[in-house]
């Protein structure tokens, strides 16, 4: 909400999961998004750290944010599984010219069909292109590489991700799954305890637009014509 900080925001995320007997996923940040920027300057912390923590903002009119809620019933402490990585970026402000020429055509085909945004290898069109140039793109750092992690054995992660706007007549979310039937389905033994978290959630999270007014001096106008 306007007027709020990213820090309330984080203290919420903890009282929630307090209160369902889960913890935060630390090293979890969302973002402020931009026009092709998906890490925006601006990030809310899921879990504070002592190794990691932001600059504390108040939240501005007409700013965008993705919101990634990620709790889990273990530590909260994500580890990289050791499986490989398929997604990466592109870091837009390096540059080096590659040696060989799979890895001079892989980089090529990034920066033309996925010069901002996260892309999947599957999605390059040579399969031994990609092995060939992901290698070279990551050891000179034009690649920015997307891990796969998890929690302990035995224990479980739920995530829910969606986007906001920052709108005059409130907050708005415009992305991310309903749960539908599933919120009346599954019943929890626990629930949230503090009144105030209590009146953010049934705040509603699609804000009618407000109608304008006519001026009265208008509508006088009109009558009398």
């Amino acid at each position: 909400q306007v007027g709020n900080t990213n820090t309330q925001v984080t203290e919420a995320f903890g009282k929630i999961a307090a209160d369902f007997n889960c913890k935060p996923m630390q090293g979890v940040l969302s973002h402020q998004l931009k026009k092709h920027v998906i890490d925006g300057n601006r990030t809310i912390m899921s879990a504070p750290t002592e190794d990691q923590n932001v600059e504390e903002f108040e939240f501005e009119l007409n700013e965008v944010y993705c919101l990634d809620v990620v709790v889990s019933t273990g530590e909260g402490k994500a580890r990289e599984a050791e499986v490989r990585h398929t997604v990466y970026k592109r870091q837009v402000e390096a540059t080096y010219s590659l040696k060989t020429q799979k890895a001079r055509q892989f980089i090529s085909e990034v920066n033309k069909r996925f010069p901002a945004l996260p892309f999947s290898l599957r999605a390059i069109e040579d399969e031994q292109v990609a092995r060939i140039g992901v290698s070279e793109a990551k050891r000179h750092e034009l690649l920015e590489e997307y891990p796969v992690l998890r929690e302990k054995e035995g224990q479980f992660v739920a995530q829910f991700k969606f986007t906001l706007l920052l709108l005059p007549g409130g907050t708005k979310k415009i992305t991310g799954f309903p749960l539908g039937d599933l919120e009346k389905q599954v019943k929890s033994a626990c629930t949230v305890q503090d009144e105030e978290m209590k009146k953010v959630l049934a705040s509603s999270a699609n804000p009618k637009k407000q109608k304008k007014k006519k001026k009265e001096g208008k509508d006088e106008a009109k009558e009398e014509s």
